[in-house]
């Protein structure tokens, strides 16, 4: 019976989403005469005219007087992806809300910075973090699993994109174009493995077919850690009619066991599945949970898959969410570091800022932090005793991945130079050392290609880093800014150099400008533990444990918190946590969802 067989698949998404979060600790107030929507705010703030909140005002480098706004319904702490989705949400439900960045602008880890070379007289503007994008571009269809397309919807901002279908491989076969063909007939599988191949390759895409329609049959937006979820994602149990709840409990098991199960022995294809894994969740397809690889297969392999170029870079992203943010009333407030998330009588109830610490900045609805989860519990900004121990040292030994190194280069070449290159590229030296060994995978991203706005004509810039391969040990001792950090800088810079000239021979002797990040760079710029590419929990030894926390009225996001660590894993923990701060969410999120409903049905 279809509809049994639904019902048994919901209890189980249930217990598997809802159990966890319920052990957790729920986060909604206990306050029944609370209203159930927060009054939508005016368009027009005075705070904005006297921008005292401005992107780059230093907030926190003054007392703030008695004509400042300090009270919120929300707070979140880092503007990264998932705190600006999160904040973003929140304010299109009404909140009155701030988000405080530490850094001089908000993006976290996605946000861009430009280098003005006077020797040419013009601009390099260059990415620091993700390049891989898909699914944005409003001129095709959004899916539902699509959770950063989801809020940019939500809010009505539209990211401008240069779509393309194919990038680069270079691998000890030889070099290849990646497309959504890789694996038939023709495609580059065929090329490496004959026929063989490909019929494999056929089955995996044939079991991975069910599993991708499970994840679209639950739109992220519909998540949330509480109760509520049964409300707000129980609307969608018909999607699940034609599915097989068995088949669908596959979606928490490691990646390789699909792989396996489809029955995939040629080598190559194990291969670049590992490594595909690792390149968005930093393990490889035997530690990657199966949900995320049924959502990304079908934006690489679906017959009309194409990959999304950001017109301006991944900052224009952060720019959509800033305005969405921006035109709700919610403030975006950087060089404000926030000293302490303030916790009283087991709630938290607002933040402190290091330049003003005796002003409580207060958060009527909750506090949302962006900081991975190490920094959080290590660096004294929250009060571990308010946590239970358990949760303290579980949290505290979340493993993590190792750190990358970063090159910037901003060179000369002609329009008719650049539409002979790719706009990515995978590489790797040797199959047998693995895809997480040391000096032997970079990810390379040209955007020039398909993006003139990002250097001055007869100019590009790229950008190649190490996915989760640099180990911090190699770092922690070495001061920057000394002569041996400078020497190491060059040496672990080599390999990118080396991997830029088999894809650009005469790089060095066009280079204009570069810039080396190393995870010392990560650790001080993105203030992350170690400069860590991000959690590396294996999907059949744990599980992430999503936004909610002991503390009522404090909740997570960001790459610590939500399976996967790309831009897809924190907008969706943004989404889980904004839905998850208060029972009173539950309207708006309906509301949301009929939004996304209409939008799809369109």
């Amino acid at each position: 019976d279809l509809k049994l067989s639904s019902m048994v698949f919901f209890l189980s998404f249930l217990l598997l989403w809802g159990l966890p979060t319920l052990l957790n600790g729920l986060s909604f107030s206990p306050n029944t005469s609370s209203h159930l929507v927060p009054p939508t705010l005016q368009a027009y703030n005075p705070l904005r005219q006297s921008q005292i909140f401005a992107q780059t005002r230093e907030l926190d480098s003054a007392p703030l007087d008695e004509s400042i706004q300090h009270s919120f319904d929300a707070i979140v702490v880092g503007s990264g992806i998932g705190g600006l989705s999160c904040a973003a949400l929140l304010s299109h439900f009404g909140y009155s809300l701030a988000v405080f960045e530490s850094h001089s602008m908000p993006g976290g880890a996605a946000h861009g910075y430009s280098v003005y070379n006077k020797n040419i007289g013009g601009t390099f503007t260059f990415d620091t973090g993700p390049s891989f994008f898909s699914g944005l571009n409003s001129d095709f269809p959004a899916k539902s699993s699509n959770p950063l397309r989801s809020i940019l919807d939500i809010l009505g901002e539209e990211v401008k994109c240069a779509p393309y279908t194919t990038f680069g491989l270079k691998f000890p076969e030889g070099d290849f174009l990646h497309s959504p063909k890789f694996g038939l007939s023709g495609g580059v599988v065929d090329a490496v493995s004959g026929a063989r191949g490909v019929e494999q390759w056929r089955k995996l895409m044939k079991a991975m077919e069910p599993l991708a329609n499970a994840v679209d049959a639950m739109p992220t937006a519909a998540l949330r850690g509480d109760v509520g979820v049964a409300l707000t994602a129980g609307q969608f149990l018909p999607n699940f009619a034609k599915t097989n709840p068995l088949e669908n409990l596959k979606l928490t098991s490691p990646f390789s066991k699909i792989i396996d199960g489809s029955g995939v022995t040629d080598e190559f294809i194990k291969n670049w599945l590992d490594l595909l894994c690792f390149c968005l969740s930093g393990v490889p397809s035997d530690g990657t949970i199966t949900a995320e690889m049924a959502m990304m297969v079908g934006e690489f392999y679906d017959d009309d898959a194409i990959m999304d170029c950001p017109i301006g870079g991944a900052k224009s992203i952060v720019d959509a969410l800033v305005r969405g943010i921006e035109k709700n009333s919610g403030f975006i407030c950087c060089n404000s570091h926030v000293e302490e998330i303030c916790i009283e009588n087991g709630r938290a109830v607002g933040v402190r800022l290091k330049k003003n610490p005796e002003q409580l900045i207060s958060a009527k609805k909750g506090v949302i932090s962006n900081i991975s989860i190490w920094d959080l519990m290590n660096t004294g900004i929250v009060d571990t005793n308010h946590f239970p121990d358990r949760f303290v040292s579980n949290r505290k030994a979340t493993p993590e991945c190792p750190s990358f190194m970063h090159l910037h280069v901003g060179f000369e070449m002609a329009k008719h130079e650049l539409q002979k290159l790719q706009a990515h590229y995978i590489y790797i030296a040797d199959w047998v050392r693995g895809v997480s060994d040391d000096e032997n995978c970079a990810l390379v991203s040209i955007p020039s290609v398909h993006d003139d706005t990002l250097a001055p004509n007869g100019y590009a810039v790229l950008h190649i880093y190490t996915p989760a391969t640099e180990r911090f040990e190699r770092w922690e001792n070495v001061k920057r800014n000394t002569p041996e950090y400078k020497a190491l800088k060059e040496e672990r810079s080599e390999f990118l150099w080396n991997v830029l000239e088999s894809i650009i021979p005469d790089i060095r002797q066009r280079t204009i400008h570069s810039q080396v990040g190393t995870p010392l760079t990560h650790q001080r710029f993105l203030r992350r533990h170690k400069g860590t590419y991000g959690p590396a929990i294996y999907a059949s030894e744990g599980s992430f444990p999503f936004p909610t926390t002991p503390v009522e009225g404090l909740l997570l996001c960001g790459d610590s918190c939500f399976p996967g660590i790309g831009v897809p894993a924190v907008a969706g923990s943004g989404i889980t946590a904004a839905n998850s701060i208060s029972l009173d969410t539950i309207v708006p999120q309906l509301k949301v969802l009929q939004q996304l409903k209409s939008r799809n049905s369109g």
